[in-house]
């Protein structure tokens, strides 16, 4: 069994204590995101990004069990001091950046003020993954949305025109045939991107691609695919509807639809990384 520095005390002893301190300080905080913004389609992702913030937590506890205990109690409360600051504003003014984001720097000074810098780079991409647990700011949400819907509807009516369907648009609002489609807010593809930038990061930690041109590559990719996705996800809709009524465009199909875009884009995410292994990571001839 892992002794902590006493030598008769379990090394976990201490940690269950401050697992159930955080489970205390932010389980009002995940209810109230369990019973309201993860209901929706919009924040339908965090739950499996909670996840695999504790599975990678788990996953990592033998790096952090094997780091070198050097606490560095003054940097650490310090950092531990200014997230439950934000927590606790975020709370009181209901501010969900803060009272979420605030997860992040307790954690990371909690290791700090108890194990040291070393813990803190055994556990550091579950705290980095962490960020995809913070629902996204309103404004920013409703500055982007809007022209994002925009783009899918044009891209979508040009698609459809030059495959010579009788299609129509006046803003989000597409006109296929006898029917009107609005591009709703969830088909704007913000979300979308959000989550596949958490699955092309999650990807690459864990398959472990050494080179920083192409993890770049991969993770700049992430939102075009996302995008590109999303505008195969509309036209799948305005075909369906077109071809098979309104009722079979707004049933069980569109809910398919959505798991066709979620295919659709790590297909793409997974080809541009077998690609990138084959010729950017590739192996140099050296003359000789």
């Amino acid at each position: 069994m892992l002794e902590g520095s006493l030598g008769t005390k379990p090394f976990y002893a201490d940690w269950i204590a401050v697992g159930a301190t955080l489970v205390l300080l932010y389980g009002p905080t995940f209810y109230g995101l369990a019973t309201t913004l993860w209901r929706s389609d919009e924040g339908a992702h965090g739950p499996i990004i909670l996840a695999l913030v504790l599975w990678l937590g788990w996953r990592h506890k033998q790096a952090f069990a094997a780091s070198s205990e050097e606490p560095r109690p003054f940097i650490g409360l310090a950092v531990l001091g200014l997230g439950l600051l934000a927590q606790v504003v975020g709370r009181w003014h209901d501010i969900g950046v803060l009272e979420v984001g605030s997860l992040i720097p307790v954690a990371a000074g909690v290791l700090l003020a108890m194990r040291g810098a070393v813990a803190l780079r055994a556990l550091w991409f579950p705290l980095l993954f962490a960020v995809f647990l913070v629902p996204l700011p309103a404004v920013f949400v409703d500055a982007l949305t809007g022209p994002l819907k925009q783009e899918v509807s044009a891209i979508a009516e040009r698609i459809l025109y030059a495959a010579h369907y009788p299609v129509g648009r006046s803003g989000v609002i597409l006109t296929v045939g006898q029917y009107q489609m609005l591009v709703a807010d969830a088909c704007s593809g913000l979300n979308s991107m959000f989550s596949l930038a958490a699955l092309g990061l999650l990807y690459l930690h864990l398959v472990g691609r050494a080179g920083w041109l192409h993890n770049a590559l991969i993770v700049a990719s992430t939102l075009p695919i996302a995008f590109a996705a999303n505008v195969v996800r509309v036209l799948i809709l305005v075909l369906i509807t077109y071809h098979f009524g309104d009722e079979a465009g707004q049933g069980f199909l569109h809910s398919a639809a959505g798991l066709v875009l979620v295919l659709a884009a790590l297909g793409l995410l997974l080809s541009l990384d077998a690609l990138l292994a084959r010729f950017v990571m590739r192996p140099r001839l050296v003359s000789r």
